[in-house]
C-alpha cells in the first residue's frame, strides 16, 4: 500500500479527522452497524448497569447501549467521531443516558470500578498500547464486570487466541472467544471475545 493511500485510510478510518474522517464515520455507521448491535446483544445490558463504549465512532452501538443500560459513556480520541456520536445520540444525551468524552482505551478518564460493562468494536487494532488499554479497562470495571470485544479478524494485530492470552495476562478471567459472521456477502468475519474482571 502506498504512503498516500495509507494516509487517506488513516484519516478516514484509523484516526478519523477532517472531511475524510466524517465520510469514514458514515461508512463505519453502515458497515459496523450489525456488529455493533450484535455486541450489545451479547453484553446483555440491564437497566441498572453503566456501560463504557471504547471508540464508539459514529455512535451506533453507543446509542443502543444507552437505550438498554442506565448510562453509556462513549470515549473516543477523534473529535469528528465524537461530533457524529453526539448527533446520533442526541435524544439519549438529553435524557442523561449517554455521555461522551475524549479519551482512549489507555486513558478513559473514568474512576476505578465505575462501570459494569466495557464494549469495543473494530478498534483494538488502533490502540497505541494494548497492555495499557487492557489494564485500564480492568481498572474501570467493577468486580464481576464484563468486557465484550469484537474486531475484523483479518485486521487483528495478533491472532484472537493471542489476544485472549493478553487479556488473561492483564487479569481478566472467564475468557471466551469465537468468530461471528456479520450479515452481507462481503462482510468480513469478526473475532469476538468476552471476559470478566474477577469478583
Amino acid at each position: 500500500m502506498s504512503t498516500t493511500i495509507g494516509q487517506i485510510l488513516d484519516r478516514a478510518f484509523g484516526h478519523p479527522r477532517g472531511l475524510l474522517g466524517r465520510v469514514g464515520g458514515m461508512v463505519m455507521a453502515y458497515g459496523n452497524g450489525a456488529t455493533e448491535r450484535h455486541v450489545v446483544d451479547v453484553a446483555r445490558l440491564t437497566p441498572e448497569e453503566t456501560a463504557l463504549v471504547v471508540g464508539p465512532g459514529p455512535g451506533v452501538g453507543l446509542r443502543l447501549a444507552g437505550e438498554r443500560a442506565r448510562t453509556a459513556v462513549g470515549v473516543d480520541p477523534s473529535p469528528e467521531m465524537l461530533a457524529l456520536a453526539q448527533t446520533r445520540c442526541a435524544a439519549e444525551i438529553a435524557a442523561g443516558r449517554v455521555r461522551l468524552a475524549r479519551g482512549s482505551a489507555e486513558r478513559t478518564g473514568l474512576a476505578a470500578a465505575s462501570v459494569d460493562v466495557v464494549l469495543s468494536v473494530n478498534n483494538v487494532q488502533l490502540w497505541d498500547d494494548r497492555a495499557a488499554g487492557f489494564a485500564e479497562l480492568l481498572r474501570v470495571l467493577r468486580p464481576g464486570g464484563r468486557l465484550v470485544l469484537s474486531a475484523h479478524e483479518k485486521w487483528l494485530p495478533v491472532p484472537r487466541h493471542a489476544l485472549a492470552a493478553e487479556l488473561t495476562a492483564a487479569g481478566f478471567t472467564d475468557l471466551q472467544t469465537w468468530v461471528w459472521q456479520p450479515p452481507g456477502v462481503t462482510a468480513p468475519l469478526a473475532a469476538q471475545l468476552r471476559a470478566r474482571r474477577p469478583e
